[in-house]
């Protein structure tokens, strides 16, 4: 089957605007992405889709491929979508996060493997056992819970599953799941549930993923062998440079 990977790229936002065009350790973030996509021999292309002609200008520069896409886009979902309805020759689409310049091919491989092993899944993503205690009440780390098949059961920002029988300070003992925020997708599921008007699971979560399970989308979840670390804020390109540094 052949796999395109889509790095969706925008410069407006709201907690660390020019994101994708930030340095680290003298390499912009979207440069470190796209390179690290190219180490696995899983995907026979990469694209990355963005809105502004100054990331586009600057990927073409490092010898690239960039595609521009529509400004109006709500999520990252719709932006790599727009390319594919494009392009009819790939079977299977990733998703991949712009902003996690440490991205592991291991990961892109072990998602993408889903696909083999389950002929129907439509959509696969990961998770990673939560290491650090205080993940669990961090709503900006999105917990997972899923089936002994591997289907995702929920996601969600609060705690799940609630512990009733243990109290809160030993809740670190029990294995919680962390979701790393990259999926793939089947082409037509992945056309198909862009077509989809937002759900209330999803308005009240703030999570995309919950629209596609609402409307009855498999989502397939397998174990990766390396956690994320995703680049929010300023202090968290800190904290990429300090582990450049210390490799």
């Amino acid at each position: 089957m052949k796999t395109l990977g889509i790095i969706p790229a925008r410069f407006e936002s709201s907690r660390f605007p020019g994101k994708p065009l930030v340095k680290i350790a003298g390499k912009t973030m979207i440069q470190r992405v796209y390179e690290q996509c190219l180490k696995t021999e899983i995907l026979s292309d990469v694209i990355v889709a963005t809105d502004d002609k100054r990331i586009f200008d600057h990927v073409i520069s490092f010898g690239g491929k960039v595609q521009m896409t529509s400004p109006d886009h709500p999520t990252g979902t719709d932006r790599i979508a727009e390319i594919v309805e494009k392009i009819s020759d790939f079977d299977l689409i990733v998703n991949i996060q712009g902003d996690e310049p440490f991205i592991h091919p291991q990961q892109i491989e072990a998602v993408l493997r889903v696909f083999e092993k389950n002929k129907t899944a439509q959509i696969a993503t990961g998770v990673r056992v939560i290491e650090n205690p205080n993940d669990i009440d961090n709503p900006n780390v999105v917990k997972a819970v899923f089936g002994k098949n591997g289907r995702a059961l929920y996601f969600s920002r609060s705690p799940i599953p609630f512990l009733r029988n243990i109290k809160k300070e030993d809740w670190s003992t029990a294995s919680f799941y962390k979701h790393i925020g990259m999926y793939a997708f089947r082409r037509d599921a992945l056309l198909e549930i862009t077509q989809l008007k937002p759900s209330r699971l999803e308005q009240l979560e703030s999570l995309e993923q919950l629209r596609w399970l609402e409307n009855g989308f498999e989502i397939f979840i397998t174990e990766l062998p390396f956690d994320s670390f995703g680049i929010d804020t300023p202090e968290d390109l800190k904290e990429a440079e300090k582990i450049i540094m210390d490799n």
